[in-house]
Protein backbone atom coordinates (compact mmCIF):
# COMPACT_ATOMS: atom_id res chain seq x y z
CA UNK A 1 0.00 0.00 0.00
CA UNK A 2 1.73 2.95 -0.95
CA UNK A 3 1.77 6.26 2.05
CA UNK A 4 -0.95 8.93 1.10
CA UNK A 5 0.44 12.44 0.72
CA UNK A 6 -0.92 15.68 2.51
CA UNK A 7 -0.82 18.93 2.19
CA UNK A 8 -1.60 21.90 5.07
CA UNK A 9 -2.49 25.00 4.29
CA UNK A 10 -2.12 27.34 7.89
CA UNK A 11 -4.04 30.73 8.04
CA UNK A 12 -3.14 32.49 11.12
CA UNK A 13 -5.25 35.91 12.43
CA UNK A 14 -3.85 38.67 14.56
CA UNK A 15 -7.01 40.34 16.49
CA UNK A 16 -6.97 43.20 18.35
CA UNK A 17 -9.01 43.82 21.62
CA UNK A 18 -12.28 43.80 19.85
CA UNK A 19 -11.77 40.84 18.27
CA UNK A 20 -11.42 42.68 14.78
CA UNK A 21 -8.53 41.54 12.30
CA UNK A 22 -5.05 43.04 12.62
CA UNK A 23 -2.82 40.56 10.94
CA UNK A 24 -3.28 37.48 8.55
CA UNK A 25 -0.80 35.36 7.71
CA UNK A 26 -0.93 31.83 5.62
CA UNK A 27 1.88 29.08 4.82
CA UNK A 28 1.35 26.43 2.59
CA UNK A 29 4.60 24.77 2.63
CA UNK A 30 3.98 22.77 -0.69
CA UNK A 31 4.32 26.02 -2.41
CA UNK A 32 6.83 27.12 -0.59
CA UNK A 33 5.07 29.89 1.18
CA UNK A 34 5.80 30.52 4.66
CA UNK A 35 3.87 32.69 6.92
CA UNK A 36 3.01 35.18 3.87
CA UNK A 37 1.45 38.47 5.46
CA UNK A 38 -2.02 39.73 3.33
CA UNK A 39 -4.51 42.08 3.78
CA UNK A 40 -7.60 40.10 3.14
CA UNK A 41 -8.52 36.11 2.23
CA UNK A 42 -12.21 34.72 0.99
CA UNK A 43 -12.03 30.74 1.62
CA UNK A 44 -15.19 29.28 0.31
CA UNK A 45 -15.83 25.08 1.05
CA UNK A 46 -18.47 23.03 -0.20
CA UNK A 47 -20.20 21.03 2.69
CA UNK A 48 -21.53 17.86 0.35
CA UNK A 49 -23.38 16.44 3.57
CA UNK A 50 -26.25 19.83 3.75
CA UNK A 51 -25.11 20.69 -0.05
CA UNK A 52 -24.17 24.50 0.81
CA UNK A 53 -21.34 26.59 0.73
CA UNK A 54 -19.44 27.86 3.95
CA UNK A 55 -17.53 30.45 4.03
CA UNK A 56 -14.47 32.92 5.85
CA UNK A 57 -14.40 36.29 4.61
CA UNK A 58 -11.47 38.29 6.32
CA UNK A 59 -9.39 41.45 6.03
CA UNK A 60 -7.49 43.74 8.43
CA UNK A 61 -8.61 47.10 9.38
CA UNK A 62 -6.16 48.89 7.65
CA UNK A 63 -7.27 47.47 4.47
CA UNK A 64 -7.59 50.08 2.03
CA UNK A 65 -11.13 50.50 -0.07
CA UNK A 66 -9.87 51.20 -2.85
CA UNK A 67 -7.36 47.92 -2.99
CA UNK A 68 -10.74 45.58 -1.41
CA UNK A 69 -11.98 46.80 -5.31
CA UNK A 70 -9.29 45.78 -6.41
CA UNK A 71 -9.12 42.32 -4.73
CA UNK A 72 -12.87 41.57 -5.53
CA UNK A 73 -12.24 42.07 -9.42
CA UNK A 74 -9.57 39.68 -9.53
CA UNK A 75 -11.38 36.90 -7.70
CA UNK A 76 -14.24 37.37 -9.53
CA UNK A 77 -12.32 36.76 -12.84
CA UNK A 78 -10.37 34.14 -11.02
CA UNK A 79 -13.67 32.33 -10.00
CA UNK A 80 -14.54 32.82 -13.59
CA UNK A 81 -11.20 31.00 -15.08
CA UNK A 82 -11.68 27.80 -12.25
CA UNK A 83 -16.14 27.96 -13.40
CA UNK A 84 -15.05 26.91 -16.90
CA UNK A 85 -11.88 24.83 -15.49
CA UNK A 86 -14.58 22.63 -13.85
CA UNK A 87 -17.56 22.56 -15.79
CA UNK A 88 -16.22 23.49 -19.19
CA UNK A 89 -19.36 25.44 -19.35
CA UNK A 90 -17.82 27.98 -21.86
CA UNK A 91 -21.16 30.01 -22.63
CA UNK A 92 -21.55 30.65 -18.90
CA UNK A 93 -17.88 31.59 -18.72
CA UNK A 94 -18.33 34.39 -20.88
CA UNK A 95 -21.32 35.84 -19.41
CA UNK A 96 -19.49 35.79 -16.08
CA UNK A 97 -16.29 37.45 -17.47
CA UNK A 98 -18.77 40.24 -18.84
CA UNK A 99 -19.94 40.81 -15.67
CA UNK A 100 -15.91 41.74 -14.66
CA UNK A 101 -15.98 43.84 -16.97
CA UNK A 102 -18.81 45.65 -16.23
CA UNK A 103 -18.22 45.30 -12.50
CA UNK A 104 -14.62 46.77 -13.12
CA UNK A 105 -15.87 49.94 -15.27
CA UNK A 106 -18.48 50.80 -12.58
CA UNK A 107 -15.27 50.85 -9.77
CA UNK A 108 -13.30 52.75 -12.81
CA UNK A 109 -10.71 49.99 -12.36
CA UNK A 110 -10.02 49.87 -16.20
CA UNK A 111 -7.41 52.46 -17.56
Amino acid sequence: MSKIHTSEIKLTVGLDENRVPETLNWSAQDGGIENEEVKAMLLSVWDNKNQESLKIDLWTKDMPVDEMKVFFHQTLVSMSDTFLKATQDEKMTATMKDFCDYFAEKLELKK
